[in-house]
């Protein structure tokens, strides 16, 4: 097969991916919603979820319009440089949004639907829950190759340059990023506004369950699950994704008059490399969601580890014949010797520390493990040694990840050299498709429970949906670790490519210009944590008096004869998204092009410090957040200490509700939004990289 086949046959398969997407929401859609309560309440968590994406969205398009003019500009008239580059970031964000969309406007329809399954099966609700999560990973995976791929088509009809065509390509991925962080702050903002709220005002100060009807904070808290968990997670993995792609094609260029010299008929086998690998695993994802399935009475975390694992494995395979027979046997640049099978090792390496990090992830998170259940047992005694006891789990969680970081670095680095990093983020990422669905299939799941609870369904299909959400939160945990290891990795390629592209061949931390760019850089994690976790304090403050006001002015509320005003409740949240992502986005815009046009050096060692201390601000977070928040499920499960059983309702349970509301915008804002700084910053970098 020719290079131009293989070239024109990558979008197709993000075509394809879009249509088993739309095959699945179809299906999804004509799945029976059940009862008139649960589709009312289904209907005002979609209401509330689509306003808030389109009141989002309408923000961000003055930023991205903004955004492209100033692009334009400062790419006009430079040698090496295009303001086509505008179009880009304009394609990328729109992508970016889009596939946000599509996944939560299925993700909102696929809830409902999974309480009316649990009803009467436990594999039917997982089916249901899983495929509204397989919309979201594809419509990431397809939306994402086919506008790499087909401005990589276009752009190298228009330029012979292939360094000029990969910087407009650069493009693409800043665009994906700005709106990766919007909307993971916004969504993060939002969900745990909505969630704190809940929790505090529900279950501490009011005595009821977070999800009963009476609490005005409900449809808010399960609106937040769809607006951060799927559309803000679905918005980090598209960037990860799409930067880890073009990280290597940077990287890539490099080896093309390499090629040329030996004679080897493809020169740009390199820069396509990850494309090609991109493309097969699409295939491979839709092939593993074929894997994920479970009998009554089985365990869900079986048949989604079949099919998560499974595409792993098989992504392993294929990704050997498919290196070696694209890529020269042999071949050496800048006094290193390269091959195909070492950039194969590189692969295996990033695809084996994903997994190493999402199981350390699950160890930390895990119920039934010592971390979580270390944490219920100290819940007995109060708040305070609750959240001392989450503090010490997240802080020890750090070690074995960025050990295993470290050494898939110098691995892969060994092996293929820079190339090799950038592939090996790559090879974590390449079943994103499945990845993303296993892992939006937690806030499918969650929202199923919260309606089934709502709609006042019968005890077992609650625990049904419990079952499914327990999972859910295991799935979670391995995704966080996933997107962090990834993030890490992606950034350090994206570092190297800046480094190629700014000509700086070293960086000497005794420089004091670059010491300062460090110290800047690992500051920069602190300061955007404290602004989105001040976002959320205030927004849940201004939740629990909204909670209180209804409960103190509405009558019969409390005896539940007289609805809630969930409307009110909704606006709380929606306002303070919108309000307060807005400075820690434009933070990671602007503080690269300032710290870059002082000196392109001193952006280095800003890069070197935000990926640093934002890796371990990133793990900290979001294990301690979700060690808090399962301890607190553990102890409702009824736990026993010494001859004591602790559940619901007694003082040990509220002191771990206290830990989890700590942790909450830990795990689900702040944390998860470092793995985009970090990106965000590093692209910013690469793309102002010929202006300096």
């Amino acid at each position: 097969m020719d290079n131009s086949t293989v070239l024109y046959a990558i979008p197709l398969t993000g075509v394809l991916a879009l249509l088993y997407a739309l095959f699945k929401a179809s299906w999804i859609s004509k799945q029976p919603e059940g009862t008139e309560k649960m589709s009312t309440i289904a209907g005002h968590i979609a209401d509330g979820a689509i306003a808030f994406l389109k009141r989002e969205y309408k923000v961000l398009v003055i930023f991205v319009a903004s955004v492209a003019v100033l692009l334009a500009f400062a790419n006009s008239g430079r040698e090496g440089t295009s303001p086509i580059i505008a179009v880009s970031f304009v394609v990328g964000a729109f992508c970016s949004a889009l596939a946000g969309y599509f996944g939560m406007r299925v993700a909102t329809k696929a809830n409902v639907r999974t309480t009316h399954a649990a009803r009467t099966g436990l594999g039917e609700a997982l089916n249901i829950a899983f495929s509204g999560g397989l919309v979201m990973g594809l419509s990431v995976v397809g939306l994402g190759i086919i506008g790499l791929s087909g401005l990589f088509i276009i752009y190298s009809q228009m330029f012979t340059d292939m360094a000029e065509v990969i910087n407009l390509i650069s493009g693409f991925s800043l665009g994906a990023s700005s709106i990766a962080l919007f909307a993971r702050v916004g969504g993060g903002i939002y969900t745990k506004a909505a969630d704190v709220g809940a929790d505090l005002a529900g279950k501490v100060y009011e005595g009821i369950p977070e999800d009963d009807p009476r609490n005005p904070a409900t449809i808010a808290d399960n609106v937040g699950d769809n607006v951060g968990d799927v559309a803000g997670m679905g918005a980090d993995l598209f960037e990860s994704y799409v930067g880890s792609i073009i990280g290597t094609m940077v990287l890539g260029a490099a080896f093309i008059p390499v090629f040329n010299s030996i004679g080897f008929p493809n020169p740009i086998a390199a820069v396509m490399l990850p494309l090609v690998l991109a493309a097969v695993g699409i295939l491979v994802s839709i092939a593993g969601s074929f894997l994920v399935k479970v009998k009554e009475g089985g365990n869900p975390q079986t048949g989604l580890n079949m099919g998560e694992f499974g595409a792993s494995i098989v992504m392993a395979v294929l990704s050997y014949f498919l290196i070696t027979a694209y890529l020269p046997a042999s071949w050496t640049a800048e006094g290193i010797v390269y091959s195909s099978l070492n950039v194969f090792y590189a692969v295996i390496i990033g695809l084996a520390a994903g997994v190493m990090i999402g199981l350390i992830t699950e160890y930390y998170c895990s119920t039934d493990k010592a971390p979580v259940i270390g944490i219920a047992r100290q819940s007995i005694t109060g708040a305070a040694t609750t959240i001392i006891a989450g503090l010490g789990v997240g802080m020890m969680s750090t070690a074995l990840p960025v050990l295993v970081l470290a050494a898939a670095i110098v691995a892969s680095h060994y092996f293929a050299g820079l190339y090799g990093i950038a592939i090996a983020a790559l090879g974590m990422l390449s079943v994103t498709g499945i990845q993303l669905a296993v892992d939006a299939y937690g806030p499918i799941s969650d929202n199923a429970g919260g309606i089934a609870e709502m709609a006042g369904l019968p005890a077992e299909v609650r625990e049904r949906t419990d079952k499914l959400d327990a999972v859910g939160n295991t799935t979670a945990a391995i995704g966080k670790g996933f997107a962090i290891g990834s993030a890490a990795l992606t950034a350090l390629a994206l570092f190297a490519a800046y480094r190629q592209q700014a000509h700086i061949t070293s960086l000497d931390i005794a420089e004091p210009i670059i010491m300062a760019g460090l110290l800047i850089g690992a500051m920069l994690p602190f300061v955007f944590s404290a602004m989105a976790m001040g976002a959320v304090g205030r927004a849940a403050s201004d939740m629990i008096n909204e909670v209180g006001r209804q409960f103190r002015e509405i009558p019969g509320l409390r005896e539940g004869t007289a609805p809630a005003e969930f409307a009110h409740c909704v606006d709380i949240s929606t306002k303070a998204a919108i309000r307060e992502m807005i400075l820690p986005g434009l933070m990671g815009v602007l503080v690269p092009v300032v710290v870059g046009f002082i000196s392109k050096d001193m952006l280095g060692g800003l890069l070197a410090g935000v990926t640093s201390s934002g890796v371990l601000m990133a793990i900290f977070q979001s294990n301690a957040g979700g060690a808090w928040d399962n301890a607190k499920k553990r102890i409702e499960g009824k736990i026993e200490f010494d001859g004591v059983v602790y559940g619901k309702g007694s003082d040990t349970h509220k002191a771990a509700v206290v830990g989890d509301t700590v942790g909450d915008p830990l795990k689900d804002t702040s944390g998860p939004s470092l793995n985009i700084l970090m990106k965000l910053i590093a692209v910013v970098a690469l793309v102002i990289a010929p202006l300096l």
